[in-house]
């Protein structure tokens, strides 16, 4: 047609003809590091919760009727049960900010006639993060650790009987029926603790969060004052087998945290779960086995046998000056092994990764040995 050739010109391109400075930009964007005000929203590791069960439906009441069978008796069906309410770990999630104040489940239906049963509630699934404690009255009554475990919070009222349900002997047409019992209400109190391979324990400023960017791709918050963190971070390290290690940055630790100074004991339920521990001291301050003798003795006042678990001792800041002169006076009086290195230039990184390698295929065979199975990333 003669309008071919000016339809052709209309139509869009197949292909971008633009140059390439104007052409669009379809690489991966990355992900803009989160300061630890914003953190605060999205990270929430105790919630209060209100679950209600879903309420049985009631009972039918009826009488079958049909031609040359006038009186066929009652036939009211039971009414469906209601559905619960069940907390579902899911490893996908990190944070209880996306868990609602209040839970209710879904109500049955009522039963029909000619003997029809309501249908049942479905139950409602709450996903929360793996390690999630399910505490009522201050007691614990679950504690999820694993993937896809299940606890039912509330249960649903059971359905209510029809008049069917009723028909004896001495009363051939009966009109009672029940109905649905109402569902289980419980207040809970939900409480994360972070489930990490390695956890870095140290004090203000030494460096811990420093050293989890170089480690990894998590982008804590860095700065030259102290609680600079003021959440737990969690970053992988990836080995070339394939073999994931999830090392978490506890926010820092002064002289009586475990009584509630400071960020006090919010935090050190976080280390709980590390299966070993990796103690970051600062080199350049006076006396920097002093620190590692404070930090174990506030793990020992907050759960006795914390600080015994597997570790190993790691000095920062190697690059200044006074931190290589402390580096053997340290080395005298600490008995474990001491990891000298620097978050800021690199420097001796790669003796680091391969001791916590070696600290991971350890815990993994461990666990093994024993029947169970090992935390996997």
């Amino acid at each position: 047609s003669p309008w071919e050739p000016l339809l052709l010109l209309l139509r869009p391109p197949a292909f971008s003809t633009s140059c390439a400075r104007c052409a669009k930009d379809r690489r991966r964007r990355e992900k803009r590091a989160i300061s630890e005000r914003r953190l605060t929203r999205y990270f929430v590791d105790q919630r209060k919760v209100r679950v209600v069960g879903g309420q049985g439906g009631a009972g039918g009441s009826s009488f079958h009727s049909e031609p040359r069978k006038v009186f066929g008796g009652p036939d009211g069906g039971n009414g469906g049960d209601g559905g619960h309410v069940i907390f579902k770990a899911d490893q996908q999630m990190k944070s209880l900010s996306s868990v609602f104040p209040f839970y209710q489940g879904f109500h049955g239906e009522r039963g029909g006639s000619k003997n029809c049963y309501g249908a049942n509630g479905a139950h409602l699934y709450v996903k929360i993060p793996v390690g999630t404690l399910v505490k009522e009255d201050g007691r614990v009554v679950a504690d999820l650790t694993e993937h896809g475990e299940e606890y039912i919070a509330a249960y649903g009222g059971a359905g209510g009987k029809g008049n069917r349900f009723f028909l004896c002997n001495e009363n051939r047409a009966p009109k009672l029926f029940t109905p649905g019992e109402p569902g289980q209400e419980r207040v809970l109190q939900l409480e994360l603790k972070t489930t990490a391979h390695a956890g870095l324990v140290g004090f203000p400023n030494a460096g811990k969060s420093s050293l989890l960017r170089a480690i990894s791709r998590a982008k804590p918050a860095v700065a030259a004052y102290p609680f600079t963190t003021l959440n737990p971070h969690v970053g992988i390290v990836h080995y070339q087998d394939y073999e994931q290690v999830a090392v978490a940055d506890i926010p820092g630790l002064i002289r009586g945290a475990h009584q509630n100074r400071g960020l006090g004991v919010a935090f050190l339920k976080h280390i709980e779960r590390c299966r070993f521990l990796l103690f970051v001291v600062d080199l350049s301050v006076p006396q920097p086995w002093l620190q590692l003798q404070d930090l174990k003795c506030e793990l020992e006042a907050y759960e006795k046998g914390l600080s015994e678990r597997p570790h190993v001792v790691i000095g920062n800041k190697i690059d200044l000056a006074q931190s290589r002169i402390n580096l053997p006076l340290l080395r005298e009086q600490v008995a474990e092994r001491v990891i000298a290195l620097s978050a800021l230039t690199g420097d001796n990184l790669e003796e680091l990764l391969l001791h916590l390698r070696e600290l991971y295929d350890t815990y993994v065979k461990t666990e093994k040995s024993q029947g169970q199975s090992p935390v996997k990333w």
